[in-house]
């Protein structure tokens, strides 16, 4: 039956009400590759998502943000940062250039991290769990035609985490209270959930912020190698000091498992595949467990 003119009218009106509130997708940015992936992942194809650190091959604490950078927040209606330091380039990108109704998650504020706090906040599921409900709930608000597809898209990734959580608590049962030893704090967060005794905190803490450690922090790491006192050595595979790859072919020569770990997401992988990947060779490094 044909519409009236004012029912036709009524019509075209609404329709045009339920028409996506983007024609385009919205633009992400995420200052390192495994929160862009997480946004991808929650956003799938209403979503276009530029991460600024995405080589594995770098090492992030030595980026410098290039006028690309500044220039990929131009339109950009979602940014994610780190914080904690990790990432202050972005944080004063985003000072200089201002843009309303732009949405920006700090993971550090949203999970009470602060200066000072080892900034690998990735490595703690929960935090990225909390990233994820703060992304939904910004992408629902920014573009609610999708919001059915993006509350989807979150409730997907959230149970994707199932594996990473109870490999977790699988290698806590086996291996708490185990010594081990890391060049960098990268894997703090995970071999705290899972229980495991670090030693030489304060060496590693001084690779990672670039400074030289003391002789007696260097005589103390060796020492634990040499004496077979960690059953493991963890290193991030992305930094290239000489004085740990030294110390890495010494637990080597001495039959201590070595374990590269990473700051970022390696290509063609997802989050999940990266954590539970490095929680594997973990898990085969420590070989049981005995304590």
């Amino acid at each position: 039956m044909p519409r009236s003119p004012l029912a036709a009218a009524a019509f075209a009106a609404s329709a045009l009400v339920a028409a996506p509130a983007f024609a385009d997708p919205v633009k992400v940015v995420a200052a390192e590759n495994f929160y862009g992936d997480v946004a991808g992942q929650i956003g799938g194809a209403n979503v276009a998502v530029t991460s600024i650190l995405a080589n594995p091959d770098d090492d992030p604490h030595l980026f410098e943000a290039s006028p690309a950078t500044a220039k990929a927040l131009t339109d950009a209606k979602v940014v994610i940062v780190n914080g904690v330091d990790y990432d202050p380039w972005m944080e004063k990108l985003l000072s200089a250039n201002k843009a309303a109704g732009r949405k920006e998650i700090v993971v550090a504020q949203l999970v009470g991290r602060k200066a000072g706090d080892n900034p690998h906040l990735w490595y703690e599921p929960d935090y990225v769990k909390a990233a994820a409900k703060v992304l939904t709930a910004d992408l629902d608000a920014i573009d609610p035609a999708n919001k059915t597809d993006y509350d989807k898209g979150e409730a997907q990734f959230l149970d994707s985490l199932k594996p990473l959580d109870a490999k977790i608590a699988d290698m806590r049962k086996k291996y708490a209270g185990l010594p081990v030893i890391a060049s960098e704090p990268v894997f703090g967060y995970q071999a705290g959930l899972i229980g495991l005794k670090v030693h030489d905190e304060k060496f590693a803490l001084a690779v990672m912020n670039n400074a030289e450690p003391t002789a007696s922090e260097v005589a103390a790491f060796e020492n634990d190698l040499k004496g077979h006192k960690v059953k493991a050595m963890l290193y991030n595979a992305q930094a290239s000091e000489p004085a740990v790859a030294r110390l890495v072919q010494m637990a080597k020569d001495n039959a201590i498992p070595v374990v590269g770990v990473s700051e970022t997401e390696p290509a063609g992988s997802t989050y999940q595949q990266w954590m539970l990947g490095q929680l594997d060779a973990l898990d085969a490094a420590l070989g049981g467990g005995a304590k």
